[in-house]
Parts: structure tokens; sequence; C-alpha cells
């Protein structure tokens, strides 16, 4: 508590509090705002648009992701169009929830006053909350189940109220719905439950297996749906974990990359405290529940990065966790630290140095990167001058459809094109299970085909049909600077059996 030194909070402290407090509240009002901002107007990465494509073929389940992704785009498309910020409304509102449920779980959970404001602060300065809650991914969907999952144990925690566990159920449902990797977090409830004297209690009583069961019955259409598949997904996730040769190399980027995600002066304050927290278990303190929701998929990450690559945003969901640990750390676990109170005084002021420089490459380019610029290359900056001319030169040859072999193409094309197309994909179809193949009749008709990798695709092509001609090579630019480009070839001649899936039908 911050107090006298006799030990009674006095006006000029609870001044100085409520100030803070509303100091923090603007921040956290800017950094919002700033996302909706930004996310109306930055195009859409080539994974937003191959959701948006999901969310046209609904479905129990699809390849990659559980199905939550393609009903939250569906149900921002049918609100605002499809347009870039109908395809990110859902995950701007899961902003807001993560951020109230971050909040309300520190300030349960952490005996200081101004930690649950303090907390959220730090959540929202990061840049991986940041770059996931603009776009819309699976990760967005899995950060918000995981702080409400987060508060959901704290009320438990508060209340002791067995109720709360169907509140555990529903976050950890969501969760499953939302991507695999959430099943880490149900081994941090488990870890909870067997490591916390508050946990441990409730093995004793129906509510955690009854949660448990419920949790998987959310998880069901994917589990149907992969059922009827061959158990695709399984197979192509969980496939990642196979060990390759160990090397540190993997680690040390996987480090470096979370402390770029998280900016330094709140991850080494989080992990401060997640080993601080751990080391007391035996007290029965709520903090304890962050700590075991971050243990399990860091373990795994750790040891995943010893031999194969962890991509920056897999450990996404574990950040709610991590900034509550990193508040606590500051505020009251390592309070008279000087770890703590450097990361106090940096903490924020570096992670808004971080999200300046980001936001203003978004906004502006401002660093020319050229074709290693992040930003410019995942998102799809350029891709609609370019889809303008693709769609001319369609025109041009009346083409019927036109065909990809890869779903980035897909997807920005589906998306951008001026005129909506029929656009087919042969390669790589197992994406597309959800939708119909191509027939013979539309293949003999005249179409296009777009790669931007022809030398690898061109092969396959050829050896079903007898013309393919070069018509453009057409770049995608920021400003002056080639990012990549698109070659566009005409198709005729079609023989040999029907390929492809029709992952874009013209609406009717």
């Amino acid at each position: 508590m911050i107090v006298s030194a006799s030990g009674v909070r006095t006006p000029a402290l609870a001044r100085w509090v409520r100030a803070e407090s509303t100091a923090t509240v603007c921040l956290i009002g800017a950094l919002t705002a700033l996302r909706f901002i930004t996310a109306a107007h930055l195009p859409l990465s080539f994974d937003e648009t191959y959701f948006w494509l999901w969310s046209k073929h609904l479905s129990l389940s699809y390849y990659d992701h559980p199905p939550l992704i393609a009903l939250t785009i569906r149900a921002g498309t049918f609100v605002f169009g499809d347009t870039e910020l109908g395809v990110r409304a859902c995950s701007l509102l899961a902003s807001v929830l993560a951020s109230w449920a971050v909040w309300r779980a520190a300030a349960l959970s952490i005996d200081e006053a101004g930690a649950g404001a303090f907390a959220c602060a730090l959540f929202n300065a990061t840049l991986m909350a940041t770059s996931q809650f603009i776009v819309a991914t699976p990760d967005a969907l899995v950060m918000t189940a995981a702080a409400l999952l987060l508060l959901s144990l704290a009320k438990l925690q508060q209340t002791g109220d067995g109720r709360w566990w169907l509140a555990i159920a529903a976050s950890l449902g969501v969760a499953f719905l939302s991507k695999y990797t959430a099943f880490f977090l149900a081994g941090g409830v488990g870890l909870w439950c067997l490591g916390a004297p508050s946990g441990r209690r409730w093995l004793r009583t129906p509510w955690p297996y009854a949660a448990g069961v419920l949790a998987l019955a959310c998880f069901a259409p994917a589990l149907i749906w992969n059922a009827a598949h061959g158990w695709i997904s399984f197979k192509f996730q969980f496939g990642r974990v196979a060990a390759g040769r160990p090397t540190y190399h993997y680690l040390l980027e996987f480090i470096l990359a979370q402390a770029a995600l998280a900016s330094p002066f709140i991850l080494l304050p989080a992990m401060a405290g997640l080993l601080r927290v751990t080391k007391a278990w035996r007290e029965p303190v709520p903090i304890f529940a962050a700590a075991a929701l971050v243990w399990p998929a860091l373990i795994y990450f750790a040891l995943h990065a010893v031999h194969d690559r962890v991509q920056g945003n897999w450990p996404s969901f574990l950040y709610p966790a991590l900034a509550i640990l990193a508040a606590w750390a500051m505020t009251d676990g390592l309070r008279d630290t000087q770890l703590s109170r450097v990361s106090k005084r940096l903490a924020l002021p570096s992670a808004a140095i971080i999200l300046a420089v980001i936001y203003l490459q978004c906004w502006t380019g401002m660093v020319p990167l050229g074709k290693q610029d992040p930003v410019a290359r995942i998102t799809g900056i350029g891709v609609k001058a370019a889809a303008e001319q693709i769609g001319k030169l369609a025109s041009q040859d009346k083409a019927a459809a036109i065909l990809t072999g890869k779903y980035v193409v897909t997807g920005w094309l589906s998306f951008y094109l001026p005129k909506p197309m029929t656009i087919v994909q042969i390669g790589d179809e197992k994406r597309w299970l959800e939708v119909p193949q191509a027939n013979a009749a539309l293949l003999n008709r005249p179409l296009l085909y777009v790669t931007q990798e022809p030398q690898r695709d061109l092969p396959s092509v050829r050896a079903r049909f007898s013309r393919v001609t070069l018509q453009a090579q057409i770049p995608r630019r920021r400003g002056e600077t080639v990012l990549d480009s698109f070659y566009v070839y005409s198709l005729s001649g079609f023989h040999g059996p029907a390929l492809g899936r029709i992952a874009y039908q013209v609406p009717l």
C-alpha cells in the first residue's frame, strides 16, 4: 500500500495516487484509440485475408486453426462490410475486453493501490498486444481469453465461490476455439490446482472436473471436423514438436524477440516476479495464478527454441499474466530492489519509444528498409494498386477466373481486386477443404495465373496447360521501393483431371 511513514494514507498521497491513475487511464485510452485508427487504415496482412476467406465459408474448423477467428470476422464484416475495419472490428473490441480483465485481475491479485491500472498500462504498452490487437488473428482472441481466465481465477480466490469455475471453463473454451496453443493455459490451471494451497482444496470438489468437461465440450467442433479430415490440424500443429539438431541460435532469437515485443523493462521484472512467486509457491499469494499460467508454455517454448524457431507471436497468450507479474514486481513483490526502481521509471517510456517507432514505420515507412521492412512485407501495402493492374489484364483477356498457387496471393487478390473474380488455388489445397473443387468446364475457359514465385510454381502449371504465356510483371511498391512482384500469365489448353479449389466465388 502507498502510505506515509506512520503507515497511514495521507490526503496528499491519496491525491498523488488519483493523479497517477488518471494519467495511466489516459495513456491506456490513447493507446487504444491509436490501435483503432491504425486498424481502420492499415492494409490487411495476407493472414487476415486468408482468415477473411474462411469467414465466407464457415466451417466447424480449418486446417490451421479452430473456427473462432472466422466467426468473429464474419460478425465484424456483417456490421462494417468487407473493409479493413470490418475484418478487424472484433479483435479491436477484444482488446478493450482484455484490458479490462487484466486491470481487474491485477487489482484483485496485487495488494497495492493503482496496481490494476499499472498492469493494464504495461499490457497495452507492449508491442505484442499492439501488433496482435490491431490485426485479425487468433492471437488477439486467445490473449483475451487468457486475460479473462486470470480474472476468473482471481475472483475464485477472492470469493471462494465454486461457480467461478464456470467462468474458467468458458474462458478455456474460448481459448480452445481460438488456437491450439491454448491447451498450455489448461496446463497452467492444473499447475495452480496442484501448487497453490487455495487451488488444491478444489481438487476435492467436482468443480474443476466439471469445468474441464465443459471446456472440452466447447472444443467439440474442432474435434469433430478433425475426425472427419484425418486429424489434419493436429498432424500439422503438433508435427512441429519433433526435435531437430540442437542449437542455441533459435533460443537467443526467441529471447531477443520477446524482449522487443514486451520491451526489456517490462520483460525483466516480469521474469523476476515469476521466479520470486514460484520460489514462494507454498505461500497463499493470489499472484501465483499468473505464474502458474506462464510456466507450462514457457518451458515448452524454451525447449522448442533449442532445436527450432519459435515464432514471435506464439507466446502472445502469456502477456496478460506477464503484465500482471511485472506490475507486482515493480509495485509490491520486488519494490525495494534496484531492478524494480529502474523498471518502474523506464518501463512505460521505453515501451512508448518502441511503439512510436513501429507506428511511424506503419504510417510513413520512414526507415527505407525495402524488402526487409516487416510491416510492408506482411501487410498488403501496395497490393491494391497491383490488384488494379491485374484486374485490367483479366478484363482484357475476358478471364473467367484467376488461378493462384499460394494462399498469400489468393487472399490478397480476393480482397483487393477492384472487381471481384473467382479465385482458384491450385496448390496447397489442404487449406481449402471446406470449399468446392474447380471443374473442367471452368478450367477450359480463358484464365489468368498469378504467382510471386514463378520458378517454383510454373512447372506444375505447365504440366496441366499447353499454353502458359507471361502477360506482365507487376511490382508491389511502397513509394519508389519495390517490395516484390506479381507475375501474371495467361493460360489455355487445359488437359488432365480437374485441380484446385475455388477459394473465392464471385457473389451472385
